[in-house]
Parts: structure tokens; sequence; C-alpha cells
């Protein structure tokens, strides 16, 4: 098991740019929702290949 970050290793992560930091907030949360794009699309898939349809 992983223990708590250290103070030393939290001071360090907040040392990185702004920029750098919004980016890896933006590349989890445009990878989180294209993930939920592809279940969504695979579910709606197989709904209308089993006849299931929304209109």
């Amino acid at each position: 098991m992983s223990s708590k970050p250290s103070l030393h290793d939290i001071e360090q992560a907040e040392k990185k740019p702004l920029w750098q930091r919004l980016g890896w907030l933006a590349l989890i949360w445009i990878g989180s929702v294209g993930a939920l794009f592809i279940v969504a699309s695979l579910m709606r898939m197989f709904m209308n290949a089993a006849g299931l349809t929304t209109h």
C-alpha cells in the first residue's frame, strides 16, 4: 500500500506551472467524457440491434 504523500511531495507538485496542471485536468476530463461517449454509443448500438428504438 502506498502511504500518504509527504509535505515535500505536495510542495513539489504545487511548483508546477498552472498551465501544466490545468492541462492534466483538461486531459483527464476529455478522456472521461470520451470513454462515456464510447460506452453510451455501444449500449445504443446493442439496443438498436436487439430491436429497441428511441422513436
